[in-house]
């Protein structure tokens, strides 16, 4: 079976609300094993909605609608649908009396224009709105289901699982779409598909790569039986982490700092850091994870060279001689935050974030990250240019410092 969604609402359109309803829909039809090939957002406007349906109708078997359906003059999807399939508008008397009811219970007189909405197609079928006041509406027509429910995600989450989901998988085969999603760091998309090319040409699994700051997430999907789906998953995710190795970081709504914190627990390891460039973001994201406090001991923003000298203990030697941006002094400072609260591991960061502060030598961009620990001290030297912006390489670097510590705890 395929689907389509459509999502009614001039205020999709506009970027002033997310569409979050087609993206649950989406999830719960995967479950189903329906495919979705297509989805369409359309303004609040009569002609469009028509269009949109008819398209819909054109190549899909199930059409899945959200929005336009309450009480005011821009909620028109019912009305154009209707146009568009020749059905004459009829006044429902069980909708009528829910309105009333809904609003007696809760102290409240109805307004006259909340009864637009007891006005449904002749021949299609109520869905019940437990939740609210606007009912949704079921077409069976020349082999096409076509769903229309409220925008309001409360609402269209009851009747999608009272009523819409109970009815197409009276339709469906029993097979499933399920994803695994495994997450990347430490090098580009075109270098990690360049590793997986092949896996990216299959189909079952399929692998499809796209691309995050600072990371890329790597999609292995399955459609089958859930015992079927379940050996191609495994399959899949065990090839991609053969290809990939230690780049592969985590799975699915794992972070990375979720992983580097759990290895510190694991491990009973505690950390400190100094930052500049950051301004403690890194430190921000390591405290971010529950029980932090377990490991994470001291965070320095250091952000003057004074600060790194006076707080952190930094050789004033070597800023003169190397610089505040350099390796030397990244070493020099993840030693003194470590030797400062004599945690076992230290991390530090300085670098030109940018937009301006940069030279020939020291352009925008240029990180310097250090790490040290009972086996030493080390530097990572990064260039991620100018084009992130200010925010972007602030995330890079703190992205990159906890990748550096992840590795590092590899081989602890």
């Amino acid at each position: 079976m395929r689907a389509e969604i459509i999502s009614v609402g001039t205020e999709l359109l506009l970027g002033q609300i997310v569409d979050t309803n087609a993206a649950y829909i989406a999830r719960e039809l995967a479950e189903l094993g329906i495919d979705i090939f297509f989805k369409q957002t359309v303004g609040d406007n009569p002609g469009r909605i028509q269009d949109a349906v008819r398209l819909a109708m054109s190549r899909a078997d199930a059409i899945i609608m959200t929005g336009g359906l309450g009480p005011t003059e821009d909620d028109l999807t019912v009305e154009a649908v209707a146009a568009a399939l020749g059905e004459e508008l009829v006044h429902n008397q069980e909708v009528a009396v829910h309105i009333k009811r809904f609003f007696e219970t809760r102290g409240r007189v109805p307004p006259d224009s909340v009864f637009k909405q007891a006005l449904v197609p002749r021949t299609a079928q109520v869905i019940p709105n437990a939740r609210g006041t606007a009912p949704g509406v079921h077409f069976d027509r020349d082999g096409h289901m076509i769903f229309m429910m409220p925008g309001v995600p409360f609402e269209m989450d009851g009747m999608m699982r009272d009523y819409v989901l109970p009815h197409l998988r009276e339709r469906t085969t029993g097979a499933v779409i399920r994803s695994v999603v495994l997450r990347v760091t430490g090098e580009g998309e075109s270098a990690v598909e360049a590793r997986i090319k092949d896996l990216i040409r299959g189909t079952s699994p399929t692998v499809a790569p796209y691309a995050k700051l600072g990371e890329v997430h790597l999609r292995v999907t399955a459609k089958g039986s859930p015992e079927e789906v379940a050996g191609q998953l495994s399959r899949g995710v065990a090839l991609v982490r053969e290809r990939l190795g230690e780049l592969v970081y985590g799975t699915d709504s794992e972070t990375l700092e979720d992983v580097v914190a759990g290895m510190l627990t694991s491990k009973r390891l505690t950390i400190a850091v100094a930052e500049s460039c950051t301004g403690g973001l890194l430190a921000q994201r390591l405290t971010n994870v529950p029980g932090s406090s377990a490991y994470f001991v001291e965070g320095v923003v250091a952000y003057s060279n004074d600060a790194k000298v006076d707080v952190v203990g930094v050789d004033p030697g070597l800023i003169e001689t190397h610089g505040a941006v350099s390796a030397p002094v990244a070493e020099a400072m993840a030693e003194g935050i470590r030797a400062r609260v004599r945690t076992d591991l230290g991390v530090s960061i300085t670098g030109v974030a940018g937009p301006s502060g940069g030279t020939a030598e020291k352009p925008v961009g240029l990180v310097f990250i250090g790490l040290t620990s009972s086996r030493g001290v080390l530097h990572r030297r990064l260039a991620f240019g100018s084009e992130p912006g200010r925010q972007g390489i602030r995330h890079l670097a703190s992205q990159a410092a906890l990748n550096l510590i992840r590795l590092q705890l590899l081989r602890a």
